[in-house]
């Protein structure tokens, strides 16, 4: 028989364990567009607590949390909208910020995802310039996606927010990964969540869930995305059965993170001492592994032949990303699919 795949290609291929399977087959649920469901309820609170918020929403997917929070941030009409230029919104969301909120984008520099306080000051506009856009929101990504899994400090993010309040903007947290960040650094959720406006944490990535993720904020503004949730299609019913996953995943997933880490450290390592591979292992915080090779299409490709999954993210970038669906028996087959597809 052959060996199971090892499938790198994003922590959001996990699957359900038996554990949380059964907590989904026996979920309290009532119509969630109501505010009947128990199972929903239960989640919304547990989630404001975590993020240090008033109060916290159940949506389907995490780019619907970030979608509802730059409308909930932005008006139509030459808004702007400051983040990193690796960011989800810009890369994975269909250009939904120009199409649901009419918002204008600009770009930051910065490295491994990370912008500082002078690179968002010096992108803001003059106040009260009639030919220029509003700077109205700056988002963080916490951990950094396409930059290599790199974790804000508490020190960084403070000094951008600094920068936000000086100017009136709103700011977003953008938490896929956050209790990577989390298990890494030691900080809780509800430090590096506080200060902004709106923050949220997916269920489906490192913490194994199959569906959703919840966007925390004050009363007012969970109250108006509510609104926009049920405008996009968002509003559920027996929601219980899923939010039955996210529960249990916040319950059972978080500390084992750690797991992830070590794997995608020893990952980084291996792949290191191969001609034709660049990688720093020192850049390595989380669970995102990004090397360089000359043909990453053809690497990928050979590699997925042999049973093992990564993805193509430049003309020479690859990256893998460790879950709990991948143990280190896997990296090591990894480790030598590369070396053999060299």
């Amino acid at each position: 028989m052959s060996p199971a795949p090892v499938n790198l290609y994003s922590d959001t291929q996990t699957r359900p364990t038996d554990g949380m399977r059964q907590a989904i087959a026996t979920a309290e649920v009532g119509d969630e567009q109501r505010g009947l469901d128990p199972t929903v309820n239960a989640l919304q609170e547990r989630v404001a607590e975590l993020l240090g918020q008033d109060a916290a929403l159940f949506l389907p997917s995490g780019s619907m949390c970030n979608e509802i929070s730059i409308r909930l941030h932005t008006r139509p009409g030459g808004d702007e909208y400051y983040l990193h230029r690796t960011a989800h919104p810009i890369v994975a969301e269909a250009g939904g910020p120009a199409f649901l909120s009419g918002a204008m984008i600009r770009t930051l520099e910065g490295e491994g995802g990370m912008f500082t306080p002078d690179e968002l000051e010096g992108a803001l506009r003059a106040p009260g310039n009639r030919y220029e856009p509003r700077s109205r929101l700056v988002s963080v990504e916490q951990t950094t996606n396409l930059a290599g899994g790199r974790v804000w400090t508490r020190a960084g993010i403070d000094a951008v927010l600094e920068v936000a309040r000086k100017h009136g903007l709103r700011a977003h947290l953008d938490g896929a990964r956050l209790m990577n960040a989390v298990v890494a650094s030691g900080e809780t959720a509800a430090a590096f969540a506080s200060g902004f406006d709106t923050a949220w944490i997916d269920f489906t990535k490192g913490l194994g869930a199959p569906v959703g993720a919840c966007l925390a904020g004050s009363q007012e503004l969970i109250d108006e995305a509510w609104r926009y949730k049920q405008m996009l299609g968002g509003a559920l019913r027996q929601a219980g059965i899923v939010a039955a996953g996210a529960l249990y995943a916040l319950d059972h997933n978080i500390d084992r993170l750690a797991e992830d880490h070590a794997n995608a450290a020893a990952l980084a390592s291996g792949l290191s001492q191969l001609d034709g591979v660049t990688i720093d292992p020192a850049e390595i915080e989380t669970n995102i592994v990004i090397f360089e090779v000359d043909d990453p299409e053809a690497v990928c490709a050979t590699i997925e032949r042999a049973g093992v999954r990564m993805g193509v993210v430049g003309p020479r970038r690859i990256r893998a990303v460790t879950h709990l669906d991948v143990d280190a028996d896997g990296i090591q087959r990894a480790v030598q699919a590369v070396r053999s597809a060299l």
